[in-house]
């Protein structure tokens, strides 16, 4: 196991109960990288990877695997694979369903109004008359849109490709992209992070959403132009953001996101890869790549996710 920013214990215990004879070692402390052939990973050092020339599967302990490409030059033989969990899923909805909700009640303002005890009843949003624009419709962001879709909100989607959703409007294609955000109250990002979506969440893009909208990133910090945001804030354009992700973590207390009085910070705490629903899958793929069969959650080396 090579971990950085997670405990691997609950891992290593949580493993060996399924398989009470394999051996596991945890990074730095591996008698022979040689004999290493399947790896778990969360956030590996550059080029840790480099010295198990004998691995043939990686795995994430996470949904994500930008943290292994970015970080490590990975044989396009050796199969890297994710978690993917649906109390992962279930877990970002209801996230961000407390944001959403918190955004159009305005609690945020009735929090400073008691500050400065202030009575003041302000206007608010309902469910049926907002729209919420979801970038990325995969496993997390399909599930996402269908949950918010069943409430009775508006929602779109943008990915590669076309999705079936019930309720769900589903556009691809940069056009359909600027089209959407036109119509956006809401827009959440849940996009993997590569090289053709990092950037994203820029000036050019989000000049096109609708006046007064409001923001979630909870993909990756890479995905935002923080400068474009604090721009958008101050003239209006957007009403607020909600960040759990950002850059380098955890955010230096001297960053300017921290004082800014639209702007709402979580750390990193969307949605957290649970242990007890997780190790099954670990377990499984490891037992399949003894068998040599092809892991379950394979992601593509050449998309990146």
């Amino acid at each position: 196991m090579v971990c950085n920013n997670k405990d691997p214990e609950p891992w290593a215990k949580a493993i060996k109960q399924k398989l009470p004879d394999t051996e596991i070692q945890i990074f730095p402390d591996v008698s022979n990288t040689k004999d290493i052939d399947f790896a778990l990973c969360w956030k590996p050092g550059n080029n840790v990877l480099q010295s198990f020339i004998n691995i043939k599967a990686v795995q994430s302990l996470g949904a994500s695997v930008e943290h292994i490409f970015d970080t490590n030059s990975i044989n396009p033989d050796v199969q890297v694979s994710r978690i993917v969990d649906p109390q992962l899923s279930q877990d970002m909805f209801e996230f961000l369903l407390a944001l959403t909700m918190k955004h159009l009640r305005d609690l945020d303002q009735y929090t400073n109004s008691k500050t400065q005890k202030q009575w003041e009843q302000l206007p608010y949003r309902n469910i049926d008359s907002t729209c919420i624009s979801i970038l990325g419709a995969g496993k997390i962001g399909g599930h996402v849109a269908a949950e918010f879709a069943k409430m009775g909100f508006k929602v779109h989607t943008w990915s590669g490709n076309k999705v079936d959703i019930p309720l769900v409007n589903s556009v691809t294609g940069y056009q359909g992209l600027i089209k959407m955000m036109g119509h956006t109250d809401i827009l959440i990002n849940l996009l993997p992070l590569t090289n053709k979506t990092k950037g994203i969440l820029n000036r050019k893009l989000l000049g096109n959403i609708k006046e007064g909208a409001y923001l979630i990133n909870v993909g990756r910090g890479p995905h935002l132009i923080e400068e474009d945001l604090i721009e958008l804030l101050d003239t209006g354009k957007l009403k607020g953001a909600a960040l759990d992700v950002f850059n380098e973590e955890p955010l230096l207390p001297n960053h300017v996101f921290w004082d800014h009085p639209k702007i709402s910070i979580t750390p990193h705490i969307a949605s957290l890869t649970n242990t007890t629903t997780a190790v099954n899958q670990i377990v499984e793929n490891y037992l399949r790549l003894q068998k040599g069969l092809p892991l379950k959650n394979l992601v593509s080396h050449k998309k990146g996710y």
